[in-house]
């Protein structure tokens, strides 16, 4: 069946303009719209994957003009938009000249007993989606992002997290009264005090608690931990970026994991 010819657009006052123009600049505009956007080669195939059908795909006149069909027809609703008009939309220094806009995955219930990630404040966007990434990579399921962090969906987390996103389950805006339903212990990792990591072995599962990156993680958070960790620094630097410790402590994570099999 041959697929309807892509909606040009020239106006930048056209109301799907307007939202792409939002939801590419403005973090938490997803959370009005109900849609994501999505800039990229990278990220947009990481949602075809996943089995995500975009809402609408967006590519630049010129990029139509070199790409396969499965750029233009692969959404719900395609659309074209001129050079000048996907330049003005884009929050990138080098505009991608393609992207969709998905539905966020439906919200489901919190996986208890599955592996998870604690974000308590972490303002950073790309310590954000550098996490999220460490996360799919070494196993855990979902991500239970505390209130004051950065929005999970933003624009420049979802690029930090270079297609993680579609493999987690993502819980955000919560208080830590939601972690009660885990049923696992809660390991709550600290700059200063606390076992050193390469000492013990964590529980597995386990829900790691990452702290906001000046302050740790919040006192009456830390007294729901069951074990509290630091890692060793031979250098002498006062603490680690909290993505980079993040990374450290889910690969521990990951190996308790695999000896478990």
């Amino acid at each position: 069946m041959n697929q309807p010819a892509p909606l040009f657009i020239n106006s930048r006052d056209n109301a799907l303009v307007k939202d792409l123009r939002r939801l590419s600049q403005e973090s938490t505009a997803y959370r009005k719209q109900g849609l994501v956007w999505l800039e990229g080669d990278h990220l947009c195939r990481a949602a075809l994957t996943r089995g995500l059908k975009p809402a609408v795909s967006v590519v630049s006149e010129s990029f139509l003009a070199q790409t396969s069909v499965e750029w233009a027809y692969c959404a719900i609703k395609n659309v074209v938009l001129s050079d000048r008009l996907f330049a003005e939309i884009s929050a990138l220094g080098s505009p991608a000249s393609m992207g969709f806009l998905i539905e966020p995955p439906a919200g489901s219930d919190l996986l208890t007993g599955a592996a998870t990630v604690v974000l308590d404040r972490i303002q950073d966007a790309g310590n954000v989606g550098s996490i999220l990434r460490s996360a799919g990579a070494f196993g855990f399921r979902q991500i239970v992002a505390l209130k004051g962090t950065a929005a999970l969906w933003s624009p420049k987390v979802l690029r930090a997290g270079m297609g993680a996103h579609f493999g987690l389950q993502l819980f955000e805006g919560v208080g830590p009264d939601f972690l009660d339903a885990l049923a696992i212990p809660l390991v709550v990792t600290s700059s200063h005090q606390g076992a050193f990591l390469h000492e013990v072995v964590p529980p597995f599962p386990c829900a790691w608690i990452l702290g906001h990156e000046g302050q740790g993680v919040g006192a009456a958070l830390a007294e729901k931990a069951s074990i509290s960790v630091r890692i060793a620094q031979p250098g002498g630097e006062e603490s680690l970026n909290v993505a980079a410790a993040a990374a450290i402590c889910l690969h521990a994570s990951a190996l308790v994991s695999d000896s478990q099999r």
